[in-house]
């Protein structure tokens, strides 16, 4: 089964890290708001912004960690495909 990592945009531009077998699925999920994050509870998700496929879930969780410890602007280089150490 292959596992990746996502980072969902919300309505106020800020970002959800998550991961999952099926971006798309879970993406609605996300949308539809019975099964999604509470994140999204007081902001709706507007679109998926990036995504990583990783071997299996273990790499996944330990991917999705290392992304939530990085700051918003970080995020936003990892998803433009910027290094994050140049500048």
């Amino acid at each position: 089964m292959n596992w990746e990592v996502y980072i969902i945009e919300a309505r106020n531009g800020s970002l959800y890290t998550g991961i999952s077998t099926d971006p798309e699925r879970r993406f609605q999920e996300h949308r539809e708001g019975k099964t999604g994050a509470r994140f999204f509870r007081t902001a709706a998700p507007e679109r998926i912004l990036w995504r990583e496929k990783q071997p299996d879930r273990p790499a996944a969780l330990k991917r999705e960690i290392e992304i939530k410890r990085m700051s918003h602007q970080e995020k936003l280089l990892l998803a433009r495909g910027e290094n994050q150490d140049d500048g």
